[in-house]
């Protein structure tokens, strides 16, 4: 029944608005591909030393830059200073 109402309802629209009607399914119908091509996360799944490899290959793809913190940044003492 609400099929047949809304045939007939769509039937009545000009093209403009069967546009906007179109846009909304392509909406939804995406929406509805991603809710069903959910994958459970890599970090899931993978074994330690999967994602060992993993991180590394992401570490190595940090810019590298010759500046550090000084070894008194590292200090317990700086950390707590008063």
């Amino acid at each position: 029944m609400l099929r047949e109402q809304l045939k007939q309802q769509i039937d009545r629209l000009n093209e403009d608005q069967l546009q906007k009607i179109a846009d909304f399914i392509s909406l939804i119908q995406s929406q509805s591909e991603q809710l069903t091509s959910y994958k459970t996360p890599f970090w899931q799944t993978a074994t330690p030393a999967e994602r060992a490899r993993e991180f590394r290959n992401w570490v190595s793809q940090l810019p590298r830059t010759s500046v550090s913190l000084s070894d008194e940044a590292f200090s317990r003492d700086r950390i707590y200073e008063e």
